[in-house]
């Protein structure tokens, strides 16, 4: 479900040994009370020079921030999964409502 608080739809790269891979990504994320750190998911689109990297570790840059994450999860339009723990790749409210 991408209706999370916070979320981030647009631009992003993918890094990995020195190459660059322009895609778009669709990123949503929630604070995680049980792991007690805040939780980012979501998919880049399809580009069929990342398929080769599919569970590869990669770094995502959008225009908020670069974090590491794992190509994961190819879903049958080619789009990767990519999540992490802590710092996400968008800007994330810090206070509550």
């Amino acid at each position: 479900d991408m209706s999370g608080d916070e979320g981030y739809d647009g631009p992003a790269s993918v890094l990995f040994d020195g190459e660059s891979f322009e895609v778009s990504a669709r990123l949503a994320g929630a604070f995680d009370p049980i792991a007690g750190s805040y939780h980012w998911y979501g998919r880049v689109s399809a580009d069929r020079d990342l398929a080769p990297l599919a569970g590869k570790r990669v770094s995502l840059r959008t225009p908020h921030g670069v974090v590491d994450t794992t190509l994961a999860d190819l879903d049958p339009w080619g789009r990767a999964r990519v999540e992490g723990f802590g710092t996400a790749p968008f800007e994330v409210a810090t206070s509550l409502p």
